[in-house]
C-alpha cells in the first residue's frame, strides 16, 4: 500500500449510523477525487450498499465458503459511486463461530490479494458497534487503521460506547499506532447536544470533528439506496457530508485519548441533564 494511504477506521454505538455516515463521508471524498476503499467489517454486510445502489454484496466470507481459498479480486470487490471500491467482510453462520474472525480473514485475503494499491488514498473500515471482542478491535490492535473516529450523539448510551471506543484506542495506541481524530456527532437533536460534545470530547483530549445535523433526506437517500450526495446533491444535507468529508481530508489533530471512569461520564451527563440528578429520581 502507498505510503500516502491513509487507512481510518469509523467505530460507534451500535445503531449510531456508522455506516450511513461512512458511505456519505466517502461519497464526498470521492467527489473531490479521492481515490477510497470501504471495507464492511460487520456481519450485516449493510456498509456499502448506499455506494453500491443495490442490497447486500456478495461477502469475502461467503464467497470463501462458495469457493474455497480460490478467490480472484474481482469477486469480492465492487466498484461503486464516484469508483469507490467496495467490500463486505461478512460474518459465520448466524450461532456459528466469532463474527471478529471475518474481519481478520478478509483483511488478510485483500491484503494476499493486492487490494490495497498504490493509488488509494483512503480506507475506510467501518467496525461493528464497542471495541469489546478482539476481532473487532483487530484494525486497531494491529495497526491496519492508523486513524480512529468515533460517531456518537448527545445519548447516554452513544457516549458510553464512545468512552470504551476511546479505552481501545489508548491500550492498543503503542503497539499499533493507532490515533484518534476526532468525535463525529451524528444529531438526534438531544437537548444542549452540540454542548455535551464539546465537553465530552475535551475531556477526552480530543474535538468535535464535524457536527452533522438531523434531515429526514437521508432516510429517503436509503430508501432509495443512495448517499445523499447521489440522491439529492443540490440539498443542504449533502454539503453537510461534503464538508466532512473536507474536514477528515484536511484534519491533522490526532491524539491518543484519556478516556473517563465512569463517575466522571455520569457527573457531565448529569451536568448536560441526561441523567436525573438523586434528588430528581427520589
Amino acid at each position: 500500500m502507498g505510503s500516502k494511504t491513509r487507512q481510518i477506521a469509523i467505530y460507534g454505538k451500535g445503531g449510531i449510523g456508522k455506516s450511513t455516515t461512512t458511505q456519505n463521508l466517502t461519497a464526498g471524498l470521492a467527489e473531490m477525487g479521492r481515490k477510497v476503499m470501504v471495507v464492511g467489517c460487520d456481519p450485516k454486510a449493510d456498509s456499502t450498499r448506499l455506494l453500491l445502489g443495490t442490497l447486500a454484496q456478495r461477502t469475502v466470507l461467503d464467497t470463501i465458503r462458495e469457493t474455497g481459498e480460490d478467490v480472484d479480486l474481482d469477486s469480492i470487490v465492487r466498484t461503486g459511486f464516484r469508483g469507490v471500491k467496495c467490500v463486505e467482510s461478512g460474518g459465520p453462520e448466524p450461532g456459528v463461530g466469532c463474527a471478529g474472525r471475518g474481519i481478520i480473514t478478509s483483511i488478510g485475503l485483500l491484503e494476499q490479494l493486492g487490494a490495497y494499491t498504490e493509488d488509494l488514498d483512503y480506507v475506510f473500515y467501518d467496525v461493528l458497534g464497542d471495541v469489546v471482542c478482539g476481532g473487532f478491535a483487530m484494525p486497531i490492535r494491529e495497526g491496519k487503521a492508523k486513524e480512529i473516529y468515533i460517531v456518537a450523539s448527545g445519548e447516554m448510551m452513544a457516549l458510553y460506547a464512545a468512552n470504551n471506543i476511546a479505552k481501545g484506542i489508548a491500550r492498543f495506541a503503542m503497539k499499533g499506532g493507532a490515533r484518534l481524530g476526532g468525535i463525529i456527532c451524528n444529531s438526534r437533536n438531544v437537548d444542549r447536544e452540540i454542548e455535551l460534545l464539546r465537553a465530552f470530547c475535551e475531556e477526552l483530549g480530543t474535538q468535535l470533528l464535524y457536527f452533522i445535523p438531523r434531515d429526514n433526506v437521508v432516510q429517503r437517500a436509503e430508501i432509495n439506496r443512495k448517499t445523499v450526495i447521489e440522491y439529492a446533491p443540490r440539498s443542504a444535507q449533502a454539503d453537510e457530508y461534503r464538508k466532512l468529508a473536507k474536514a477528515i481530508d484536511e484534519n491533522t489533530c490526532f491524539t491518543i485519548p484519556k478516556p473517563m471512569s465512569q463517575e466522571r461520564l455520569e457527573q457531565i451527563l448529569l451536568e448536560y441533564g441526561l441523567m436525573d440528578s438523586p434528588e430528581e429520581s427520589r
